[in-house]
Order: C-alpha cells, then sequence, then structure tokens
C-alpha cells in the first residue's frame, strides 16, 4: 500500500514540476492566487468601497454613496501636508541619488568577486525590523547620542546640536530605508552598458571624466529615472520615520492617514486618502514600466 501510494505522489509531483500540461500550471498558481486575493485584492477593494461612504458618529459608517471623502481629501487646507511630503520624498530621493550613483558604479566596475557580497551588505536594512533600526537612529542622533558625543570629542562643536526630531533626522532616516531601491536599478543599469563602449571611448581619445559623462551617464539614465520613482514613490506613504525621527513641523500624508484610521476613527476618509495615495504609487510604476519596456527595446 505504502509502495501504491509512493508511486501515485512521485507520479503526481512529476506531472507538476514537468509542467506540460496547462492544468498543471493551474495547481502551482493556485496557492499563490488565494493568497493574494485574500490579502491583497480583497483589503484593497473594501479599501476603495469604504472611500465612498460617509463616516457616522463614534466610527461607524452610513453607507450612502458619495465622493465627500474625495472632496475633503483635495481641500485646500491639506495643501501644507501635501508638499511637505512632496519636499521630504523628493529630498530622500536626491539624497539616495547621491549616495546611490558613486556606491552602484563602484560596484559595477571595481567590486569583481566582492560585487554579490556588496549586493547582499546593501539588503541588510530589509532584515531588520523597522522600529529597531529608527531606534538605533534616535540612539546616534539624539542630544547625548553617538554622534553629538563624536563631534564634541573631536572639539568640532562647544554644546550637543538639536538633530533629532528635526527634518534633517526625517530625511537622513528615509534615505536609510530606501537607499537599496536606488542602488539596485542603477547597479542593474550600470551592469548592462557594454564594456568595449568605453574602451572605444579611450581609444577616441576621451579621459574618464569625458567618458563618464558623454558615455556611461547617458547610458545609465533609465536606471536613474527608475531609481528615483522606486525611492520617491515609498517614500510618500512613509509614516514611521516622521513619528520617531520627525516633530511637530514633520506632519507628513501617511501620518495624516494613519491619524484618521487610529485616533480619528474616521475611516472612510482615510480610506479615500489611501485610495489618491495609491493612484499616484501605481502611477509611478506604470512610469517605471514604460521606462523599463523602452529600454528592453531599445537593446
Amino acid at each position: 500500500m505504502k509502495r501504491v501510494l509512493a508511486s501515485h505522489l512521485d507520479r503526481g509531483l512529476s506531472w507538476l514540476i514537468r509542467g506540460r500540461d496547462r492544468r498543471a500550471s493551474h495547481v502551482l498558481l493556485a496557492p499563490a492566487t488565494v493568497w493574494l486575493a485574500v490579502f491583497l485584492v480583497l483589503p484593497l477593494a473594501w479599501l476603495i468601497a469604504l472611500s465612498f461612504i460617509r463616516s457616522g458618529p463614534y466610527g461607524s459608517f452610513i453607507w450612502s454613496f458619495n465622493l465627500q471623502n474625495y472632496a475633503r481629501a483635495l481641500d485646500a487646507k491639506y495643501l501644507p501636508v501635501v508638499l511637505r511630503t512632496l519636499a521630504y520624498a523628493g529630498a530622500a530621493t536626491g539624497l539616495c541619488l547621491l549616495l546611490g550613483f558613486p556606491l552602484a558604479y563602484f560596484i559595477s566596475f571595481y567590486a569583481g568577486r566582492w560585487k554579490d557580497r556588496l549586493l547582499i551588505l546593501l539588503m541588510i536594512p530589509f532584515w531588520t525590523s523597522s522600529l529597531v533600526a529608527i531606534y538605533c537612529w534616535m540612539i546616534i542622533l539624539g542630544q547625548e547620542g553617538l554622534l553629538n558625543s563624536l563631534l564634541m570629542t573631536l572639539r568640532l562643536i562647544d554644546e550637543p546640536l538639536n538633530l533629532l526630531n528635526t527634518p534633517f533626522a526625517v530625511i537622513l532616516g528615509l534615505a536609510y530605508f530606501y537607499l537599496p531601491f536606488m542602488v539596485l536599478p542603477l547597479y542593474g543599469s550600470l551592469e548592462k552598458i557594454p564594456r568595449n563602449y568605453l574602451e572605444a571611448s579611450y581609444d577616441l581619445g576621451a579621459g574618464a571624466f569625458r567618458t563618464f559623462f558623454k558615455v556611461t551617464l547617458p547610458l545609465s539614465l533609465p536606471g536613474v529615472v527608475a531609481g528615483c520613482i522606486l525611492t520617491f514613490v515609498p517614500c510618500l506613504g512613509d509614516f514611521l520615520t516622521a513619528s520617531f525621527l520627525g516633530g511637530p513641523d514633520s506632519y507628513l500624508l501617511g501620518n495624516l492617514i494613519e491619524n484618521q484610521f487610529l485616533m480619528g476613527q474616521d475611516w472612510p476618509f482615510g480610506a479615500a486618502l489611501t485610495a489618491l495615495l495609491l493612484v499616484c504609487m501605481a502611477g509611478g510604476m506604470a512610469l517605471y514600466r514604460r521606462l523599463e519596456a523602452q529600454e528592453s527595446w531599445q537593446r
């Protein structure tokens, strides 16, 4: 009996792994499809539906279709929060580009056999809890933290700097968390540059500086644009970094959404804000896909 069961199991696994039958692919996709449907599609559909109803007293819902929440989300009084969010996300993206391009360039052209190890080290921020990383930054940037202690030890400052609960701390935290989103597309784009193009540039008399700006940088622009999009979009929705590292003047769109769900108990309005943010993120991802398709077509 055991041999018969083992034989049937072996045949079934062989049928799945070979994938010659279309039904086998459906069976393999079924667990992931169910998972995404239950934990992504259904909650997202519920969120969108929630954005079109009204909020009642004590956190209750009034099930009547209206666009009041979207009209309220587009009210001018929330414009400072939106502009501040765009400014912080843009500054963090610029800092990631400033730090990430030299790093991606080094890994691509000079790391040699250390490439894989450096890329793994780059992913370390994703292996740690966000709260743990934020508390580490609080220890570093505090008035009695490591950075102030180091600067005072070196006698570069006479008294501790107010680094925590400032826009600087928020932008620094955002850049720390989302730097891999910038480096990986840049690295992928730099890796695809044919090295004989650079050799041809040198043979024609161009130096390293001119070769970089005339050959390397233009060919890496798709990676630059993709990295900026992939970094800017998640920065728009971040709220933990501003909550712990920022002050009253660092209230971002993510914090506004969080407060509507947790403190204000105005879920429909929070859902409308989230839906608008998702539209912006989807637009950014669509632009990234389009640029990626154009780059593949040009190659």
